[in-house]
């Protein structure tokens, strides 16, 4: 009779305990979530979210040491395997509680950052495989069994993977390189040191996409591209300088050539998609030509492509208005004797 109360009395007080955390436990858990959700930060959310399960599981592990204490007349076999089983319940709930908050931060935040969306899986098998290694290590260790031969072989085949993925590897720290450092971004206009220019549409943790102006798009291994030379036409800003070069005759008055220039230049700009109204756009002369003085009109766009329809517009506007104001755009002219 007295070995049934030694057991019977810390049973019926663990269930309870059992009921009660789950009871009370996911209602308070609710409760903190919609408080957090009206906070400013983002975290506390995801640590509650995160909290759940494992904070259960880690309770029911302290009740259940709790209950086996409370019993004088458990067989010392039993003793051993109870804490082996409360080892293996805690370490669990801990690894729940980190598997849960970094798929909690990967989810909300593989929304706004396209590389952890694009390698949303792969950085989830690879996180979990080296986690789920680490607890298995701790609880072998925990257990009494010997761990060396695993480390080794761990260490053998971490190698063996490591050369295998070599280029897979190197385009994935490339990518997290390109994520961190940021010399290009989604929706950048770069040019490539191969020629090859248009816009950023993609980064993923192997390669990133390029969208040409052709809608073709190029592909490029992340690793090649940090280790190339890249003009990002976006970089510091999009508005770029559009330069016009512009040759007039000898006899032309430069006063006047600089003046009817710079009005045709105002109205493209102002007037013309992608000009920048509020710049002055202005000329340099710089050559004296066989045939002609040469100068660069310097204007402006709010970005890359628009440089195209700009600088048609201005060679056009220019050329009617150097024809209606007298102004020679001079040509070679070869004279060819024949015998």
């Amino acid at each position: 009779m007295k070995t049934f109360y030694e057991w019977a009395i810390p049973s019926i007080v663990f269930l309870v305990w059992a009921v009660l955390i789950f009871t009370i436990i996911p209602a308070v858990m609710r409760h903190l979530k919609k408080k957090a959700e009206q906070t400013r930060h983002t975290f506390d959310e995801i640590l509650i979210s995160a909290l759940g399960i494992p904070f259960i599981l880690f309770l029911l592990g302290v009740g259940l040491s709790v209950y086996l204490d409370a019993i004088p007349s458990l067989p010392s076999k039993w003793a051993k395997y109870s804490d082996a089983l409360l080892i293996i319940l805690f370490i669990l709930a801990g690894y729940l509680f980190v598997d849960r908050l970094m798929m909690e931060i990967l989810r909300r935040y593989s929304k706004k950052v396209d590389i952890i969306s694009s390698s949303a899986g792969v950085i989830k098998t690879l996180y979990r495989a080296i986690i789920l290694g680490f607890v298995f290590l701790i609880i072998l260790d925990r257990l009494k069994i010997t761990i060396t031969p695993f480390l080794a072989s761990l260490g053998i085949g971490g190698l063996v993977v490591a050369l295998a993925l070599q280029d897979t590897l190197a385009n994935f720290f490339s990518g997290i390189y390109i994520f961190f450092d940021k010399p290009i971004r989604i929706g950048d206009y770069i040019m490539l040191e191969s020629g090859q220019e248009g816009y950023v549409t993609q980064i993923g943790w192997r390669n990133t996409r390029i969208r040409m102006l052709p809608n073709n798009v190029v592909i490029v291994p992340n690793s090649k591209l940090v280790s190339s030379q890249i003009t990002n036409f976006y970089l510091p800003e999009p508005e770029l300088a559009v330069l016009v070069q512009v040759g007039v005759s000898y006899q032309s008055d430069l006063e006047k050539v600089e003046r009817v220039t710079i009005e045709v230049a105002k109205q493209v700009l102002q007037e013309v998609e992608g000009g920048v109204k509020e710049f002055e756009p202005f000329i340099r002369y710089h050559t004296f030509n066989d045939i002609s003085i040469n100068f660069t009109v310097i204007l402006r766009a709010k970005e890359y492509v628009h440089k195209y329809l700009i600088t048609h517009e201005f060679i056009k506007r220019l050329h009617r208005r150097y024809q209606q104001e007298d102004i020679e755009i001079p040509f070679p002219i070869r004279t060819v004797y024949m015998k």
